[in-house]
């Protein structure tokens, strides 16, 4: 019996959405983000993804300065985030690009016009960031591509290059060679991010 309601309720699920029309509402990036769902009757269903909603202990601070420093990485995630997930799409993007390309040539143009544009799209906002913003971005964009910031630059400018900008970042105490550990040293960041991308923080 259980198994004949099943039946029957896969049957009425198959002729429903047979005669019926969705309209699908998207964002900025083409997600979808909710749908309506309009009957032969014109009844209006409207069907959305919920964000997973995330729980964890209550964070006790030993003092101040630990509670500062917890609410700085928020706004440090915040304000990179965005920029790492753009590094990863760009960096995906481009690999695609690059193998369709014939010539060494033709793949070094496309990477300088590529630069090219980047830069003057993005360097306004990063020239902005703060110290600690930097560093969290470093870290980020590992986590996005599974690339040191490193070796991004070793690949697609050379080792010359690489070695002249992770000299920089040394004296300017920071490692372009971060790499970044969710499960163990930056386990606060990766709480951090879950919140801010599930909307909760």
């Amino acid at each position: 019996m259980k198994n004949s309601g099943k039946i029957l309720l896969f049957l009425l699920l198959f002729i429903f959405a047979a005669n019926v029309q969705a309209q699908y509402y998207r964002d900025e990036h083409g997600r979808i983000l909710y749908e309506l769902i309009v009957t032969e009757r014109n009844d209006t269903i409207f069907l959305t993804n919920l964000h997973p909603l995330y729980v964890f202990p209550p964070i006790k601070f030993k003092n101040k300065k630990q509670e500062k420093f917890y609410w700085r990485t928020v706004r440090d995630v915040k304000k990179t985030l965005p920029y790492a997930r753009i590094v990863g799409k760009t960096l995906n993007d481009a690999n695609d690009h690059l193998m369709q390309l014939p010539t060494d040539e033709a793949r070094k143009a496309y990477l300088k016009n590529l630069e090219k544009q980047v830069k003057k799209k993005y360097e306004p906002d990063l020239r902005k960031m703060t110290f600690s913003q930097g560093k969290m971005l470093i870290k980020l964009i590992n986590r996005e591509t599974s690339y040191t910031s490193y070796d991004l630059i070793k690949m697609y400018r050379g080792n010359f290059v690489a070695g002249f900008w992770q000299g920089i970042a040394r004296l300017f105490g920071t490692d372009l060679k971060m790499e970044y550990d969710g499960k163990d040293k930056e386990q606060i960041i990766e709480r951090v991010i879950l919140l801010v991308e599930s909307g909760q923080l």
